[in-house]
């Protein structure tokens, strides 16, 4: 469930929303901490989420916040984490629901961050909604039992734990927005999960004909060898060139 098996292509296909949201956040990074174009720079500020603000009626700031993160390490934790925990929920709830739970988990921990933190507290970051999967994950524990095995119930419920102790020992984090975000899942789970199905790795994996004996001069792969080279490499091509990027600016914070 948790354990990724699946090439880079096949990932890109069978979760598409959690490869976009990766891909946006690592964009949205380069453009403003790496490259610091100054049009990013500025809907980065505009998009910051900032309680006295929001007080003043920039309501965009209870969304905007979800995608933009306070630098590479931060961006790159999230998007782990995506990668871990996010694909098993897109294939069981589907691409709609999978969104509402994952944004209405985030703007949730946004509300909260506004309603309890101070006046003046600036919060980035797709934390509270990476939250709020482990929020669904637990609903499932204790009220959908069918949708999770006990393996990965303790895989959950162990990182779950260690998330809220660091959320709360360590400085600098949105203890409001992890923790609202968190109940937001919750809360949202019985609605995302009302018609969901269980997991299965297999579930997205491209089927083939079976061919019997009478096949035997026909050969399924002779489309495929009319595409042209560069189409069946270029995504390849496009992640490989992101992720030296992303190293390159990296290397350039080290230095």
């Amino acid at each position: 469930m948790f354990f990724r098996t699946e090439s880079f292509q096949q990932f890109i296909r069978s979760y598409p929303i959690i490869t976009f949201l990766i891909g946006l956040h690592l964009f949205l990074w380069l453009m403003t901490d790496f490259l610091g174009l100054p049009i990013f720079t500025q809907l980065e500020r505009t998009a910051l989420g900032v309680n006295q603000y929001i007080a003043q009626g920039e309501y965009w700031r209870l969304v905007t916040p979800i995608f933009f993160h306070a630098g590479f390490t931060h961006a790159l934790f999230n998007s782990f984490s995506l990668v871990l925990f996010g694909p098993a929920l897109e294939q069981m709830l589907g691409k709609t629901k999978f969104i509402v739970a994952y944004l209405g988990s985030g703007i949730i921990g946004n509300v909260g961050t506004y309603l309890f933190g101070p006046d003046i507290y600036a919060h980035l970051g797709a934390s509270g909604a990476i939250f709020g999967l482990f929020g669904i994950y637990l609903y499932m524990i204790y009220a959908r039992k069918d949708l999770i095995d006990q393996a990965n119930a303790q895989v959950v419920l162990t990182i779950a734990v260690i998330g809220v102790i660091m959320t709360i020992i360590r400085p600098g984090i949105n203890v409001y927005g992890h923790m609202f975000g968190l109940l937001g899942g919750v809360l949202l789970a019985p609605i995302v999960l009302a018609r969901a199905r269980p997991y299965s790795p297999y579930r997205n994996a491209p089927t083939r004909k079976s061919y019997t004996d009478t096949d035997i001069g026909f050969d399924p792969n002779r489309w495929n060898k009319r595409r042209l080279p560069w189409r069946k490499f270029l995504p390849k091509l496009l992640w490989g060139g992101l992720i030296i990027l992303v190293l390159l600016g990296l290397l350039a914070r080290l230095v």
